[in-house]
């Protein structure tokens, strides 16, 4: 007997398995309908359908499989009288249903092994692949502040297997396993991570506030106008993100109505607040416009923030936007080649390295439509080394020397976007309504560019950190800080780095009877006085 094909034993063995996910399907429906069939134990013995013994494992395998879906297709008749089948219908997805089946037949699996290296603790996982899986295992281990040391990945073949080598963010191993619970809860949710985005600002829902995205062109006094829009129509402002690259800018903010402390879901206000920040955004400068949008359902802050300024195009440069970025860290080095003989296409970076680096890669990669099959990352030292075996998610390896160069600035943009430039300063006191447009205002007052910040409340107090340069982006002199922390208070404001601190550099940055800051400061009054927020240009002094 002559011996079948790859191709049919292929076919063969796609629709048993198909016939499985049908069962499996079949099966959630009933339960759904709370029927119950009682089904028998799938052994030879117990089953005189399978007379013949098997030869070996695949045709009992297929035996079982047949006999399994002929008694749930008699099952399924016998009942129809009493359920009419609501939950059944020919166009049922069945490779979705395998899908499902497979995701339960072999669940996820995390081992934490704290003994086999001295210096990191392994975490392995293994589960079956779907698209967005190394994300998540990723974005988990960030979320934790772990510091990813070396990692390999693999995910070909349909299966998904990672090794992790983590410590804590000081450098050591981790004393309890508290990744497991995560890792497993984070892949067992579905589509969380792949929203659309059309707009450049968009207001969502949270259980607790209402999330507003904010994308525009970046300028000095910027956050100012924002923050003053938002005191001025009564919005607390109780968490807030925003990043700078490139002239660009993205943000997430939350708010809450200042009076009932609910988030805000009236229409009318909402489009209120969206107008007002539009036109706030578009400013004078903004060639590239700006646009609205209402989206839903929750995301994760980081994660969007990279999604919002991937559509922004943060990553094109042209002879209006190029802004002096020289002394802003090495750039990073990328190279991407094909492997012709196996059909990837091969990625490498190398960067200083930093905390949340793989995250903001990997994130960049799967915003690209790009899917991961094999990567080997190396930062146990100053430098960052990531290598990564590609695909597009038609399965294509990258085709075009265009394409090739778009993956190329997309990279070097995702690692540029979190690196803080400038002083930081850090803002602890009672919060209350306007404080971050108290505090935005004299930053600007004093001619500072926010670079950065992360705005936090815990309870009834405010933690947050500033990234600040001066208008012309070079380090903030001692003498402008020491005034901005006297206006707003030595003991509520607090610089985290001294040793930053510069004296006047250069007859350029002396004070003298032309300040770049006032300039900035005049065209930012006499904006929020066109929105009709101040009542003249000297109410803000």
């Amino acid at each position: 007997m002559t011996r079948p094909t790859l191709c049919s034993e292929t076919l063969e063995s796609n629709n048993i398995l198909k016939t499985h996910a049908f069962i499996a399907s079949f099966r959630l429906s009933l339960s759904r309908n709370r029927i119950h069939i009682r089904t028998h134990t799938l052994t030879h013995t117990t089953h005189p359908s399978i007379t013949q013994k098997p030869s070996n494992f695949t045709q009992f395998k297929s035996q079982i499989l047949i006999h399994s879906s002929n008694s749930l297709l008699n099952s399924a008749i016998s009942v129809s009288k009493f359920n009419k089948m609501h939950y059944w219908s020919p166009s049922l997805d069945v490779d979705y249903e395998f899908e499902k089946l497979v995701n339960r037949m072999h669940p996820p699996r995390v081992t934490v092994d704290h003994i086999t290296d001295k210096k990191s603790t392994l975490i392995k996982v293994d589960s079956a692949n779907k698209r967005g899986s190394l994300l998540e295992v990723v974005q988990v281990l960030t979320d934790l502040n772990l510091l990813i040391k070396r990692a390999y990945i693999s995910s070909d073949g349909g299966w998904f297997m990672d090794v992790f080598h983590v410590t804590d963010q000081y450098g050591n191993k981790l004393s309890e396993d508290i990744v497991t619970d995560h890792i497993l809860q984070s892949l067992g949710r579905r589509g969380c991570s792949f929203r659309s985005l059309r707009g450049s600002v968009g207001v969502q829902y949270a259980s607790e506030n209402t999330t507003i995205e904010l994308t525009g062109r970046d300028r000095p006094g910027l956050l100012s106008e924002v923050f003053a829009v938002l005191a001025d129509l009564k919005c607390n402002v109780v968490g807030a993100e925003i990043w700078t690259h490139n002239s660009r800018m993205a943000s997430v903010v939350y708010i809450t109505d200042d009076e009932t402390g609910l988030p805000i879901d009236d229409p009318d206000r909402l489009a209120k607040i969206k107008q007002l920040l539009l036109y706030v955004l578009k400013g004078d400068l903004d060639r590239r416009g700006a646009q609205t949008a209402v989206s839903v359902g929750f995301t994760h802050t980081q994660r969007r923030l990279h999604q919002l300024m991937y559509a922004d195009r943060d990553y094109d440069t042209d002879e209006y936007d190029i802004i002096s970025e020289g002394s802003s860290g090495h750039k990073p080095v990328v190279t991407v080649e094909n492997c012709v003989e196996k059909g990837y296409t091969v990625v490498n970076l190398r960067c200083p390295d930093r905390p949340k680096l793989l995250f903001d890669t990997v994130c960049t990669l799967t915003d690209m439509q790009y899917v991961v099959f094999h990567s080997t990352i190396i930062a146990e030292g100053p430098e960052a080394f990531q290598e990564f075996y590609i695909r597009h998610t038609d399965g294509c390896p990258i085709s075009s020397e265009a394409e090739r160069q778009r993956v190329i600035h997309c990279l070097e943009a995702a690692v540029k976007r979190r690196v803080s430039k400038g002083l930081r300063l850090e803002l602890c006191g009672e919060d209350r309504l306007g404080l971050l447009s108290d505090v935005t205002r004299i930053f600007r007052e004093n001619g500072l560019s926010v670079t950065r910040a992360e705005v936090t409340t815990r309870g009834s107090t405010a933690v947050n950190a500033f990234y600040v340069m001066d208008s012309s982006g070079h380090e903030v002199k001692s003498e402008t800080i020491e005034a901005v922390r006297n206006a707003i208070g030595e003991t509520i404001l607090k610089v985290k780095e001294d040793d930053t601190l510069t004296k006047s550099k250069s007859p350029a940055q002396q004070t003298g009877g032309f300040s770049l800051g006032n300039l900035f400061r005049n065209r930012s009054e006499k904006f929020l006085y066109n929105l009709g927020l101040i009542r003249s240009c000297s109410e803000v002094a």
